[in-house]
């Protein structure tokens, strides 16, 4: 996965407004590996694709600012395949969170305690063997982009 995001703001989410409310979605190209970054008041559910390979995430402050991921570890166009999905998203979330990192980069050096929250996930499934929620470090980690 390229690492440098293609970006776009949404609601007038632009480079260092509010930190609450702001939500991410990150998709990519199957084809070109290429990653295309949407920060907006609502998740971008119209760049979400049919494969739901996705990862939608936000700044929440429920006891302390952290940041929330989600992915969705069941694949909506084939049953039995959760154990791959887990794999490759779980592969895949490194590249993911420094794509995020350096995609809002304006927010990181306005806020740069950003860098410092914990990062939790979710991974979403109807299988229980495969839902869970996980801490993945903080920003400060992802932020130099060197994970594939």
């Amino acid at each position: 996965m390229k690492q440098q995001p293609t970006v776009t703001y949404r609601d007038g989410m632009n480079g260092n407004k509010c930190v609450l409310g702001r939500k991410y979605t990150l998709t990519h190209s199957d084809i070109t590996g290429e990653l295309f970054l949407t920060i907006g008041k609502e998740y971008a559910i119209d760049r979400i694709s049919f494969i739901r390979d996705e990862v939608l995430g936000s700044f929440r402050n429920d006891c302390g600012l952290y940041y929330y991921a989600y992915v969705l570890v069941d694949d909506p166009t084939e049953e039995g395949r959760e154990q791959v999905r887990n794999r490759i998203f779980r592969k895949e979330l490194p590249g993911a969170l420094s794509a995020i990192r350096v995609g809002d980069t304006g927010l990181f050096q306005t806020y740069p305690e950003l860098d410092d929250v914990p990062i939790w996930i979710y991974f979403d499934s109807n299988e229980v063997q495969w839902e869970a929620y996980e801490y993945y470090g903080s920003f400060r980690e992802y932020r130099n982009s060197q994970h594939n």
